[in-house]
């Protein structure tokens, strides 16, 4: 369910909001094929000091952003 959420957000969400950053839970780009060239999502998250490989993000657990931790 938490999964169409985040989907249905970013569908409607105004331009200029980093979708290139919402991945999977294992980390894998699960969201690349919205993207105008397959490769776009792997690019942003390149340029921003993030390795991919095999279309996922290595060093998940040092990157993870975890909403808990708001509270």
């Amino acid at each position: 369910m938490s999964a169409r959420m985040v989907g249905w957000a970013i569908n409607r969400a105004p331009a200029g909001v980093p979708a290139h950053r919402v991945i999977n839970s294992n980390g894998l780009l699960t969201g690349k094929h919205h993207f105008d060239q397959p490769d776009t999502m792997q690019k942003k998250l390149e340029a921003e000091g993030i390795r991919v490989e095999k279309d996922q993000v290595k060093d998940l657990k040092k990157i993870l952003w975890d909403p808990s931790s708001l509270t």
